[in-house]
């Protein structure tokens, strides 16, 4: 009868030193993301009667038996879902406040009024050597400034790819992962502390993946997750499938899971789509903002006469902010004077359709 209070006292210590344990490691881990606080349920220990023995059971202590992670399935799928909404956001607005950072600080407004300026300066001296080089040096910089914004949304556009790229070849790792991660589920043993480090690995592997792309998940009884994306698997098993991405015109991208066409609900790389669209956008009002400059002023010198007396040639060459170049050589071909004035004419009736 000693012994067996003894082993029951023996049990009951052991089983609150692993309680302890337990609770130690909650502390412990108690700032760490990817971590489920644990619990650890108790069993009895029960001793069946023998030949000496009555033939039933006795209760001879306690032991630990499953340790239980305190997590929620609902939790788990809004914090995916929100986070997934937060990262298209923030993806978006950042390749979109990259883009127009670009053309700000190109400084075509500027540019355009310092132009308009020239052209005011010349209207009290249209003969004046100085002035009207000082034209053509400021459409010059116009020109300039056009190359350098589409320089700069080239840029931006670059570094969404690049970004889209690692977005797509990180998803392709964290299903891997989740792949591997399901295969040591089904081989730890259930209710262990290996059980819950992989099942904590499992809604971390599953919380990174909502960053990029809005996901389906669903558990079996074993804890295994499967992954879907608008319906495609993207992980099942064991098994994981690729994602892939490819470009349309418009700017904007496609995505794939196994050859398949998915549309990504969120994510970052849904952001990033958005945002080259966007660029794609912006690129199509600078290169009409550009052909609106080089429409008015080549139709404004074809017009005109220059000082002496031909007909105004082009001012600008191209058509969109990639290739706008001046074509006049020199101040003394900008037609200020009305189609069919005489040489050195000091009218200025045409200097108003340059601006």
């Amino acid at each position: 009868m000693t012994a067996n209070l003894l082993l029951i006292g023996k049990s009951g210590a052991m089983a609150a030193r692993a309680a302890l344990d337990l609770t130690a490691q909650n502390i412990a881990n108690a700032g760490n993301a990817d971590y489920a606080r644990r619990t650890l349920s108790m069993a009895e220990v029960a001793a069946k009667g023998g030949i000496t023995m009555q033939q039933d059971v006795g209760l001879s202590g306690v032991r630990p038996d499953r340790v239980l992670r305190s997590d929620s399935l609902f939790l788990h799928n809004e914090a995916r879902r929100t986070s997934g909404d937060l990262a298209r956001a923030d993806a978006e607005l950042a390749g979109l406040s990259n883009a127009e950072t670009a053309i700000e600080q190109a400084g075509i407004y500027t540019a355009i009024v310092d132009f308009e300026s020239s052209l005011s300066r010349l209207a009290s001296d249209p003969l004046g050597g100085a002035l009207r080089s000082a034209v053509v040096e400021s459409a010059d910089r116009l020109a300039q400034t056009f190359h350098i914004a589409g320089n700069g949304l080239d840029i931006a556009e670059a570094d969404l790819r690049f970004g889209a790229d690692a977005g797509v070849e990180q998803v392709n790792l964290l299903a891997g992962e989740l792949a591997r991660t399901n295969a040591g589920i089904a081989r730890a043993r259930p209710g262990s502390s290996n059980m819950a480090a992989l099942f904590d690995q499992r809604d971390a592997l599953l919380r990174d993946m909502s960053q990029y792309a809005a996901v389906t998940t669903s558990l079996d009884a074993m804890g295994r997750v499967a992954v879907s994306v608008d319906g495609q698997p993207l992980v099942a098993g064991v098994d994981s499938f690729t994602l892939a991405m490819a470009a349309n015109p418009d700017g904007s991208l496609d995505f794939s899971v196994g050859g398949n066409a998915v549309n990504l609900p969120a994510g970052s790389l849904l952001g990033t789509s958005q945002a080259l669209h966007g660029i794609a956008d912006l690129r199509g009002q600078l290169d009409d903002l550009a052909a609106q400059v080089i429409d008015v002023a080549n139709t404004a010198q074809a017009n005109g006469a220059a000082p002496d007396g031909t007909p105004g040639q082009p001012f600008f060459a191209g058509s969109g902010a990639a290739d706008i170049a001046v074509a006049l050589t020199s101040g003394s071909q900008i037609a200020t004077a009305p189609a069919g004035s005489a040489a050195d004419s000091r009218d200025i009736g045409n200097l108003q359709a340059l601006r």
